[in-house]
Order: structure tokens, then C-alpha cells, then sequence
């Protein structure tokens, strides 16, 4: 058998790094709304603010994080963030251990690791082109994503597995894989150039505000994601709550149906492509929307079907849809932006797109919290996860005519570019 080529030791490094922390990113995923829930007695309100927080750095560091790493020392900054998030994760269990860990306290925590991730995602995109040369770029980003979507399947499976035999010493799995990733990074040599950008952070965003909105594919594309971000982070909160809560399913059958979930998503990226080929990328990605909330649905069968199984399937498709909605935004949005506004209508997008679903994710928790009372945790959960889906499938509305207006436009610069022969030859 063929051994793949070696792209360097200082990509290998990198590699390393960064598939042993992709693993343990998926363990602290799994792993945090579980001790919540089992060590902490958590409200589903509780579950609903720690989930807030995962995400709570998205609207607020991500427009900053751009200028400021592009400042430092790129291979240091993403060192420290590794550290920060190895203390950030270590300090769980020891805080239970002291009789100390808290709501609070699990708050700060996940915004710090969720802040730290941010600016190391963004030192990420400029590593992989320091690490190796130009013509290696695709078998480097190939062998990145695939230990992504090794991590993505395995993770929640081992982190149950590793939850079932250690408990809450499990998120030191987590924080001994940023150890071996800080320790990967101080043993590369130094890359990336620092740079000085000109013009303020709100100015850039602004310029990426109106682009967004002023292109009639762009605005149907934000409005179609603002929806989607408004009702499925309320799905994916609560979906713990039911299974553990709800359903009394154990920490094992959950890890493995979300594995299912995971392997769905990476099906989907493969096979997103050939979709979008036979029906355009507007087209699947405004169906695909649609589907993605529609089986989500699938949870109100957990009552009477079994409830493993039907998670597993459920989130399966789930994932699967999310795949190729994923696959398509990227490409729809690209072909409406000369290559010098990429980088201010991406930044535009992530911060008004991504920015509802802290409030998205707390509200998920604040509705199972009052409908317990009257509807018991169960079905309160699945009230609300319905609702979370119906108020997502709206994206489909907007989504819909992001295809015809992509082909209108093709046809205005065909007929652009067939006009220009002929005035070239009735000019003087």
C-alpha cells in the first residue's frame, strides 16, 4: 500500500494538533450539558444560558478578531488560545471536585473557551498556506477535513464512553488534547506576517452591511439565515434535555444517535456537490433549508417509537440537510462579491446571521422551563423543539427565489456579453 506524501514537519505538526483537539472539542460539547444535567440537577433554563454562551462570542470578538490576529504573532496567538482553553475546561471538573462548580461559574468557562476558539479559527485560515506550499494546499485542506469528519462522527461516542467511565474527569481528555496542540504549535517555527489594517472595525463592517443587503441574492440569503439560526439553535439546546430528561435515555444511546447525526452531516457534504450540479446551488440550498427543519420533526415520534432509534434517524437527516445547506451558502454568496469585498460581506454575514443564536439558545431553555409545569418535561421539550423547527422552515420563504434571480442574473450578463462584439463593430 501507497503511504500518502509527507507534507513537512511543520504541517505535520500542525495536523497532529489539531486532530487531537478536534476530539476533545466534541468531548466538552458532549460532555457539558450532560454533567449539567446529571451532576448539577440543571433547569432547562440552566442548559439554555451555558448554551448561550458557546456562542456568545460570535457576535461580540468575531468582527474584532480578524484585525487584531492579523497584529500578532499568528503561530503565538493560537498557542495562547489553546491555553486558555486547556484552563478554561480544566477548571470544570476541578471546581466539582471542590464543591464549587456552578451555572455561573460553567458560564464563564464555555465563554471563554468559545472566545479563545474564535481567534484561534481565524489564526487557522491563515496556518495551513504558512505551513505547506501553494501546490499542496488541496491534500492539506483534505487531510484537515477528514480528520474533521473523523472527530465529528467519533466524538460524541467517546465522549460518552468516556463520560460512562470517568464521569466528569472526562473534560481532562479535552484539556490534555489543547496540551498537545500548544505543544504542537511551540515546536513549529514561527509563520504568518503580521499587518496593519487601515479603517475602523465599524467602517469595515458597515461597507459589509450594505453589500449583504444591497444585492437582492445576498438579502434573500441572510433573511433565509437569520430565520433558520432564530429557531434551530432552540432544537439543538433542548434536544439533551429530552433525551436525558425526557426520554430517560442514557448517556451512551445519546452519544451514539448524535454519532449517527455527525455521520449524516458528513454524507451530505459528499454528496451536496453532485445535488447542487442537477438542480443549482440556490435551488438545493433553499430545499434543502426546508427539509433540514422538516425532519427535525421527527423527535414527536420518540413517544411512541423507540426513542434511540428515532433520535438517531432524526438527527441523521438532520445533519445530513445542515450538510448541504452548508456546502451551498458559501458558493451562492461568493458569486455575488468582487474578491476585494470578500472579506467584509463573510464578516457582515457571520455577525448578523450568527448573532441570534445566543438568544435563540436561551430562549429554547426558558420555554422548557415554563412549559414543564403545565405539560411535564417531555412533551414541554417537544413543544418546543417543534416550534423551534416551524419558526426555522420559514427560511425556506426567503430561500426560494435565490435560483431564479441567480439565473436572471446569468442571463443579463450572457446578453451583456453578447451585445459588446456587436457594438465593438458598429463603433466608427
Amino acid at each position: 500500500m501507497k503511504l500518502p506524501v509527507s507534507l513537512g514537519r511543520e504541517f505535520n505538526l500542525f495536523w497532529a494538533g489539531q486532530a487531537v483537539s478536534n476530539i476533545g472539542d466534541r468531548v466538552t460539547i458532549f460532555v457539558v450539558p450532560t454533567v449539567m444535567i446529571f451532576l448539577l440537577d440543571a433547569s432547562a433554563f440552566e442548559v439554555g444560558v451555558v448554551a448561550m454562551a458557546q456562542y456568545l462570542g460570535i457576535p461580540l470578538l468575531g468582527p474584532v478578531a480578524g484585525m487584531l490576529v492579523d497584529r500578532w504573532d499568528n503561530r503565538l496567538t493560537m498557542l495562547a488560545c489553546d491555553l486558555i482553553r486547556l484552563v478554561a475546561v480544566a477548571a470544570i471538573p476541578l471546581a466539582y471536585w471542590g464543591g464549587v462548580l456552578s451555572t455561573p461559574l460553567l458560564f464563564v468557562c464555555v465563554a471563554l473557551i468559545s472566545g479563545a476558539t474564535i481567534f484561534f479559527n481565524v489564526g487557522y485560515l491563515v496556518a495551513v498556506p504558512a505551513t505547506v506550499p501553494e501546490k499542496q494546499l488541496v491534500r492539506a485542506y483534505s487531510r484537515l477535513e477528514g480528520t474533521g469528519s473523523v472527530s465529528e462522527v467519533a466524538g460524541p461516542s467517546i465522549g460518552a464512553g468516556l463520560y460512562h467511565a470517568l464521569g466528569v474527569a472526562a473534560l481532562l481528555v479535552d484539556a490534555a488534547s489543547y496540551l498537545i496542540s500548544a505543544a504542537c504549535f511551540k515546536y513549529m517555527r514561527p509563520w504568518g506576517e503580521r499587518t496593519v489594517q487601515t479603517g475602523s472595525v465599524w467602517s469595515r463592517l458597515s461597507v459589509g452591511f450594505r453589500l449583504n443587503w444591497a444585492d437582492p441574492v445576498l438579502r434573500r440569503v441572510v433573511v433565509a439565515a437569520v430565520t433558520l439560526n432564530s429557531g434551530g439553535p432552540i432544537f439543538v439546546t433542548v434536544l439533551p434535555i429530552l433525551a436525558y430528561q425526557g426520554l430517560g435515555l442514557s448517556v451512551g444511546a445519546f452519544g451514539a444517535a448524535m454519532s449517527v447525526a455527525a455521520a449524516g452531516a458528513v454524507v451530505g457534504a459528499l454528496i451536496a456537490p453532485k445535488i447542487a450540479e442537477r438542480l443549482g446551488t440556490g435551488r438545493t440550498m433553499a430545499y434543502a433549508l426546508l427539509l433540514h427543519c422538516l425532519v427535525g420533526l421527527g423527535v414527536l415520534a420518540t413517544p411512541v417509537l423507540p426513542p434511540g432509534l428515532v433520535i438517531a434517524v432524526t438527527m441523521g437527516c438532520y445533519g445530513f440537510f445542515m450538510s448541504c445547506i452548508n456546502v451551498c451558502s458559501a458558493p451562492v454568496r461568493q458569486s455575488r462579491m468582487s474578491a476585494e469585498n470578500q472579506g467584509v460581506m463573510h464578516a457582515a454575514f457571520r455577525t448578523v446571521t450568527w448573532g441570534v443564536i445566543p438568544l435563540a439558545a436561551l430562549v429554547g431553555g426558558l420555554a422548557v422551563t415554563l412549559l414543564t409545569a403545565s405539560l411535564g418535561i417531555r412533551d414541554a421539550a417537544l413543544v418546543t423543539m417543534a416550534g423551534g423547527t416551524i419558526l426555522a422552515a420559514f427560511s425556506f420563504v426567503s430561500a426560494v427565489r435565490i435560483q431564479p434571480l441567480m439565473d436572471q442574473s446569468k442571463r443579463e450578463r450572457e446578453a451583456a456579453a453578447a451585445a459588446e462584439p456587436q457594438l465593438a463593430e458598429s463603433a466608427p
